[in-house]
């Protein structure tokens, strides 16, 4: 303003010309013409610098476009669904004829204080993903606590599917047991299909490898020939999409009335898991709802071999080391021959008492046998092979008498 000013005083006062005082002071004699105009118009005030925002703009939304994208922000919001710019473009295009972009939303939201951006400390590119390629080719479970009206701790069983996102099956519950499991798998395997794999985490619920116990789940998936997989110890991020899901389910959990009884806690979840599978689109999904991804595509279906398993068998899994596995007999550790050159595979035990079936995971039996509790050592019965590599051919005993 002090440049204006002094370029104003220059012509009106000293009587010198646009060009004179533009050519000394190395500035547009049209600018010089601008500020003079503008002091004769409005005086000094009018020499102020003025915003550059255009008067209009042609291309922005409309105010009453605006006011719907905040409505339907505080409805779902309030009602516990997802309210983020994917879903509310997604609701919003079914009333309006050429709705905002996603993008254009999220700056609606957070030009109307809806959204605080925040950097993001790791690139989405540097994120290691895994997504099964058709329906039912895995599934992931996991179990999550809810507290009910009095305080009381209530669990939430959730099967989700890895590749369409749809939820088979979300049961509350008082106490989660391995029979719950087995009977909420067999009802959602009913209904969807049995999946190919089952991903879970090492809750004793669904494994008991590393305690060599019995499991009844372990059980079912043998016998229906499902393959089994479990994530690594303290690493939820294996399960990362059922853990997910349990955010989900309890942000829409924590705008309903608190239930009373497990009961009623089942109800809001069938509410939930109707829209969340039918209505919501899901991002993950290409922007559709989890049972268009589900039916898009044909099914997989369990590509094991069956295992028979008799009542009271616990199962044991293991990796062949040295020739050997090992059980645990009565406290003590039993180490079992299968040969040398299964080193590396991974088996299946089988333990009926004293009777023991090792089968390799495609069902193979590798060795069958009685324990014998008082030896440590169980020898797998077979002659020892001949030498190998730069000793075969070699007839030892001939080559000592020689000498």
């Amino acid at each position: 303003m002090e440049m204006a000013r002094f370029v104003v005083e220059a012509v009106e006062l000293q009587g010198l010309s646009y060009r004179q005082v533009a050519k000394e002071h190395g500035i547009s004699k049209s600018w010089v013409a601008k500020m003079v105009a503008r002091y004769r118009l409005g005086g000094y005030e009018a020499l102020a610098p003025r915003s550059k925002v255009p008067h209009t703009i042609p291309h922005r939304t409309a105010p009453e476009i605006e006011d719907k994208v905040v409505v339907l922000r505080k409805q779902l919001a309030e009602q516990g669904y997802d309210a983020g710019a994917v879903t509310i473009h997604y609701h919003l295009s079914k009333s309006v004829d050429h709705p905002p972009s996603v993008t254009t939303i999220w700056r609606i939201l957070r030009r109307r204080g809806f959204v605080v951006p925040q950097p993001h400390k790791r690139t989405r590119s540097s994120w290691n993903r895994f997504e099964a390629q058709l329906p039912n080719e895995c599934w992931q479970s996991d179990v999550t606590v809810w507290k009910l009206d009095d305080g009381s701790d209530a669990e939430i069983l959730n099967f989700i599917d890895d590749h369409s996102r749809v939820v088979v099956a979300s049961k509350a519950l008082t106490s989660t047991k391995s029979a719950d499991v087995v009977e909420v798998f067999r009802q959602a395997g009913d209904r969807w299909g049995f999946p190919a794999a089952l991903l879970t985490d090492n809750g004793c619920i669904y494994t008991t490898w590393h305690r060599g116990g019995p499991n009844v789940m372990q059980a079912e998936l043998l016998v229906r020939g499902i393959a089994y997989k479990h994530s690594r110890p303290y690493h939820p991020q294996t399960c990362g999409k059922v853990e997910r899901f349990h955010q989900t389910l309890k942000a829409f959990l924590s705008k309903q009335p608190a239930a009373r009884t497990v009961a009623e806690l089942q109800e809001q979840i069938d509410r939930f898991v109707t829209y969340y599978n039918d209505v919501r689109p899901h991002r993950a999904r290409g922007r559709i709802t989890p049972r268009e991804a589900f039916d898009a595509r044909a099914k997989a279906r369990p590509m094991g071999k069956a295992i028979q398993i008799g009542a009271g068998v616990r199962v044991r899994e293991d990796r062949v080391n040295t020739g050997n596995v090992t059980v645990r007999y009565r406290t003590k550790l039993h180490h079992i021959g299968i040969g040398k050159d299964h080193n590396g595979k991974r088996v299946i035990m089988l333990i009926d008492g004293l009777d023991i079936r090792v089968l390799a995971e495609d069902g193979e039996m590798l060795r069958r046998l009685t324990l014998d509790p008082t030896k440590d050592y169980q020898p797998t019965g077979r002659p020892p092979g001949p030498p190998k590599g730069r000793y075969a051919g070699i007839n030892f005993r001939k080559a000592s008498t020689m000498t």
